[in-house]
């Protein structure tokens, strides 16, 4: 959520910043709901005053009955008048707090402007394509040939965008989760959660999720419970409404977990095998920050994601992303796309993303700089450390050989067992 009062303080630069993302965008109606709210607080204090004062004149003793009489009168109509302010004021309130809900981040000063995911530039790759001398195959394909990878049957038990492992791809699936969380517990520093899968409604609105993607979300019948669809919502949550001291931050913490997402508007996209699932598996990375080290924490956190495709030895590239394709809650992210031989094209694999303190306004995450000072807003960050199944997918794909068996990274022998999927 964005500060009104830096919105009030500077409404032509934070507009200006806004339309980086969407020329057409404003803040005119949340700026007319805080002055219309002010106007009604200034209404209702003076009114209140004129209570205290009027009431008064019951003291005087000499007053006539008609007098007094109508010192009532005058009274109850002040009285109706400040109740029907106190309503007012609720609903301004709530409809300024709404609208600020649907606004997403102001995009960093660093971040590149541009209006589509063609205008993204490519900070770096790593890394070179493989040499094949036969014509590589599509990862579905392969897991299917290689029984490792079952559509029918996850279409049979749960319909379209579903995926079932078996053998050797169900124990790669779970081999990549523990690869992953041992490199970033053990030498990047975070702290293994196992959050809950079903999060309530204010954790969804903490990071961001609600109220604007509501539709793309799984949630109960009966109650308002929702199905994560990262494990950043949890994660992030974890400190929410606290006070952290600042000695305690950075908070880094490293999550498994099954990711649930409708994909309401990813229709005419890419969605044949592993591409876009309604469920799939993931390795969430957050840092909570203070505001000062955010920009360092980000690329940190960029590189520890970058750390995992290096030790897979898959190609590759870092893309920043442009205004017009920043996410929702974001003010700069960088994306890792990987290279897929079989496809021949580069498919995001992980996003990671700088939030400044767009989350913790939403969800109340603060730190206090020193003893006696004044609470302030922390930063959170989170990068996907890696987006399993496009992890799988992009082995497959790389490591295939000529008679359709696949080579096992080296670094996931040990969690394998073996050396060759065949």
């Amino acid at each position: 959520m964005l500060d009104i009062k830096r919105i009030v303080a500077d409404p032509e630069g934070t507009e200006a910043l806004l339309k980086r993302r969407s020329p057409d965008a404003t803040f005119a109606e949340i700026i007319g709901l805080n002055t219309e709210r002010k106007e009604v607080v200034s209404r209702f204090n003076d009114l209140r005053h004129e209570q205290k004062t009027t009431s008064m004149g019951f003291k005087d003793k000499s007053l006539s009955p008609e007098a007094r009489a109508e010192l009532h009168t005058t009274l109850k109509a002040l009285s109706d008048e400040v109740k029907a302010l106190e309503v007012r004021t609720k609903e301004l309130d709530h409809a300024l707090e709404d609208a600020l809900l649907n606004v997403p981040n102001l995009p960093s000063e660093a971040t590149p402007i541009g209006s589509s995911d063609a205008d993204n530039p490519v900070v770096r790759t790593w890394g070179e394509a493989g040499s094949y001398d036969f014509e590589p195959r599509e990862h579905d394909a392969l897991g299917e040939s290689l029984g490792i990878l079952d559509f029918e049957s996850a279409r049979k038990i749960s319909g379209a965008r579903f995926a079932l492992y078996r053998g050797l791809g169900a124990r790669l699936e779970r081999a990549l989760a523990s690869f992953m969380i041992d490199m970033h517990t053990e030498k990047h520093g975070y702290e293994e959660i196992l959050p809950p899968f079903l999060v309530l409604r204010d954790a969804m609105i903490g990071t961001g999720q609600l109220p604007k993607f509501e539709e793309d979300a799984f949630k109960t019948a009966d109650e308002e419970l929702f199905l994560i669809p990262t494990a950043e919502v949890p994660v992030t949550n974890i400190h929410r409404e606290e006070i952290l001291d600042a000695d305690e931050l950075p908070r880094r913490y490293v999550a498994f977990s099954s990711c649930f997402r409708r994909e309401a508007g990813s229709y005419g996209r890419d969605t044949h095998g592993l591409t876009r699932l309604h469920q799939f598996q993931k390795v969430e990375m957050v840092q909570v920050t203070d505001a000062e080290s955010s920009e360092e924490a980000h690329e940190q956190l960029t590189g520890h994601a970058e750390a995992v495709l290096q030790a897979l030895g898959l190609p590759y590239r870092v893309v920043e992303l442009c205004t017009g394709d920043l996410g929702f809650s974001a003010q700069r992210c960088y994306d890792l796309e990987v290279w897929l031989a079989g496809q021949k094209c580069w498919r995001e694999i992980s996003s990671c993303s700088n939030f400044g303190d767009f989350q913790s306004r939403r969800a109340s995450i603060r730190y206090r700089p020193a003893p006696g000072e004044k609470p302030r807003y922390a930063h959170t960050l989170n990068g996907s450390g890696l987006a399993i199944g496009r992890t799988l997918m992009a082995i497959l794909e790389h490591y295939q050989q000529a008679d359709g068996s696949v080579k096992v990274p080296e670094v996931l022998i040990p969690y394998m067992g073996t050396d060759i999927i065949s």
